[in-house]
């Protein structure tokens, strides 16, 4: 079996642990592959996070933005999250727990009992283009935010407009996702179990309120002004655009796969208090 292992990035503490997994991991006669990043801090050869996905399983060491990082590069890879501070929506696993719970996994892939959970992402598209899959959500904006930025939008759903003018920016999240940039932006908590992806306009001037479709819609947005844009993924921009320009949101061919015990979900929500 081939386990990967990536740290928060600046984090002794994680990097200890996974120095502490990958001794572990190598007396249970896995193979283990670590991230170049924490590799330099150990001290070891490391390996670029885009090669996680020949993996079999790959654990994240931090908090979500670890995981998130972990799961580009998983790729479809199962990902188990070890949270070093409080239960978070992607990291059901402490530190005290995590020797025996990435043990527990690697038994399991080994008696071909290994359970996982998907989660949707999402791909956004346009003519010529296809972005990388991104877990959380995808926002379509203009370069800046705030006075003296924001682009005219046109948004419609299974072809039907919806809304229509200037804002900041469009929003469209995964049940996942709802939990991070789009609550910010006064958008709704999605349970992980509502098969559906969240629409937020960003600080619209005349703009309609956040709405719930369902995974399967046809999701575009038409930039119509003379602004650019740029399409980002997970807090990453992935595309730049150049108006009139039109791009499609929806459901990426492969999901995000995480293994290791079940978040609770109204746990986790105790951290945005």
């Amino acid at each position: 079996m081939h386990v990967g292992l990536v740290a928060q990035r600046d984090n002794g503490r994680a990097a200890d642990l996974a120095a502490d997994l990958r001794d572990h991991l190598h007396e249970a006669d896995a193979s283990v592959a670590v991230d170049a990043t924490t590799a330099d801090t150990l001290g070891i050869d490391g390996t670029s996070i885009d090669a996680f996905d020949v993996c079999d399983l790959v654990v994240s060491i931090g908090g979500d933005g670890t995981f998130l990082y972990a799961a580009r590069g998983a790729d479809g890879t199962p990902v188990l999250g070890v949270n070093l501070g409080e239960v978070g929506f992607l990291n059901a696993v402490g530190p005290e727990e995590a020797v025996e719970a990435v043990l527990d996994e690697v038994a399991a892939f080994r008696s071909d009992s290994l359970t996982v959970r998907e989660a949707p992402r999402l791909a956004a598209r346009g003519d010529g283009w296809t972005a990388p899959p991104a877990t959380n959500e995808v926002v379509v904006q203009g370069p800046i935010r705030g006075p003296g930025g924001g682009v005219d939008v046109d948004l419609r759903i299974d072809g039907a407009r919806y809304a229509e003018g200037r804002a900041d920016g469009v929003l469209i999240a995964t049940p996942t996702g709802s939990s991070a940039y789009n609550l910010s932006e006064s958008g709704p908590l999605v349970h992980p179990g509502v098969d559906g992806l969240v629409i937020n306009e960003m600080c619209a001037r005349e703009g309609m309120p956040p709405l719930v479709v369902g995974t399967d819609s046809d999701i575009a947005v038409d930039i119509t002004g003379s602004d650019r844009a740029v399409v980002v993924g997970d807090g990453r921009v992935l595309h730049e655009l150049d108006p009139p320009a039109e791009v499609r949101v929806g459901l990426a061919d492969s999901p995000m796969r995480v293994a290791g015990p079940a978040t609770d979900f109204f746990q986790a929500l105790d951290k945005l208090d």
